[in-house]
């Protein structure tokens, strides 16, 4: 069975076809490319190019990444009408993922014609969060009346990581406590106890918890009145702002890129780095209250896995909780799982690369057999 995985972000799109058999997969192919537009055109000739390129004759299921499945959608479902209509009328909840992903849908369907499509909800995992972390303290009418609530995203990758842990112990029967941190462009942390997590960074919308490459994190809703009460802001303006001029843009008036950050030795680059990663603290803090007490701390995502100095900047601080990296596992791991703590440590802390195409090709494998 060829499996077409299409994990499509704010800027990118990543494609990889599996051709997967009993539960061996093996890449047939993969691509990455930057991807502002939503034209339509645009997408069926590169996706045709895709395929024409490394001879891709024959697929049997497509998984998209979705980054929105509202409250409904807890798990990967096929895509027909009334879900690809449920998935358009959450865009206002995620505006910069939702309608991107309903381009390659309808795509796929007009060049790959009656190929089965499966949508992998980044919400998923979140679903059942215990109600003290999902509910916010808004009146109950209008909660329900406009599906207001914590929903969580990045929850393929978070899964992703709970199951690494989980394999690489097995003694632990599905049990234990970790926190997850996933860490890139955009970034999440997640407090996990026995596979069903406790509560997450980000909420009604991508942009809460920590500080991301553009995105502001967590900000008091005060500051935004006042900017549409003193500058006649519309709300677009304002999301231009949060969304695509903060963070760790905004911060150091320079770049979002965390590689050019660590390189600079302008001082408004080290007030970024040292924001981004107090603001985790804060949340691993936090989270420790929260599980009562963790068992490992998981790092994934393109800083996560990559960059050294950055764990150690967010970890050192916190040797008064018994989480001790050791200096030289720290230093070259990256690119597979490790562990970088040290012997001592009464907290494991792994390096934990995500596979959200793997991730995506096994929901549809599954869904389909």
């Amino acid at each position: 069975m060829n499996i077409l995985t299409i994990n499509v972000g704010s800027s990118s799109v990543r494609l990889v076809v599996y051709q997967w058999q009993a539960q061996t997969a093996h890449v047939l192919a993969k691509f990455h490319v930057a991807w502002p537009d939503d034209q339509t055109q645009e997408i069926d000739a590169l996706l045709q190019q895709f395929l024409n390129r490394h001879g891709i004759s024959e697929i049997a299921v497509i998984a998209h990444r979705v980054v929105h499945g509202g409250e409904r959608y807890h798990v990967a479902c096929l895509i027909d009408e009334e879900l690809e209509q449920e998935i358009s009328r959450l865009t206002i909840l995620a505006p910069l993922h939702n309608p991107r992903a309903l381009s390659w849908i309808r795509s796929c369907r007009q060049l790959l014609l009656d190929v089965a499509q499966v949508a992998v909800f980044d919400t998923a995992f979140f679903v059942n969060l215990p109600a003290v972390a999902k509910t916010y303290a808004l009146p109950a009418a209008i909660r329900q009346a406009h599906h207001l609530r914590r929903y969580g995203f990045h929850g393929i990758a978070h899964q992703a990581m709970w199951r690494q842990w989980h394999t690489l112990h097995p003694e632990r029967s599905g049990k234990g406590r970790v926190i997850s941190l996933q860490l890139g462009s955009g970034c999440s942390i997640t407090a996990i106890k026995d596979g069903m997590p406790q509560d997450t960074s980000m909420g009604f919308s991508p942009l809460a918890g920590l500080v991301m490459a553009t995105r502001c994190g967590d900000l008091d809703p005060g500051l935004i009145l006042y900017l549409q009460r003193q500058l006649a802001w519309s709300p677009e303006q304002v999301e231009q702002l949060l969304s695509h001029q903060s963070g760790l843009l905004g911060l150091s008036g320079d770049t979002g890129d965390m590689r050019v950050l660590l390189a600079s030795k302008a001082p408004e680059a080290a007030l970024a780095v040292d924001v981004f990663c107090y603001r985790i603290r804060q949340y691993i803090g936090a989270y420790l209250v929260v599980l009562g007490g963790v068992d490992g701390i998981l790092f994934g995502g393109g800083i996560g896995e990559n960059s050294a100095l950055i764990r150690a900047k967010i970890l050192t601080a916190l040797q008064g909780f018994g989480i001790e990296l050791d200096g030289a596992k720290n230093q070259v791991a990256h690119g597979n799982p490790a562990c970088v703590s040290s012997p001592s440590s009464a907290v494991e802390v792994w390096v934990t690369p995500v596979d959200e195409a793997y991730a995506l090709a096994q929901e549809a494998y599954r869904l389909m057999t």
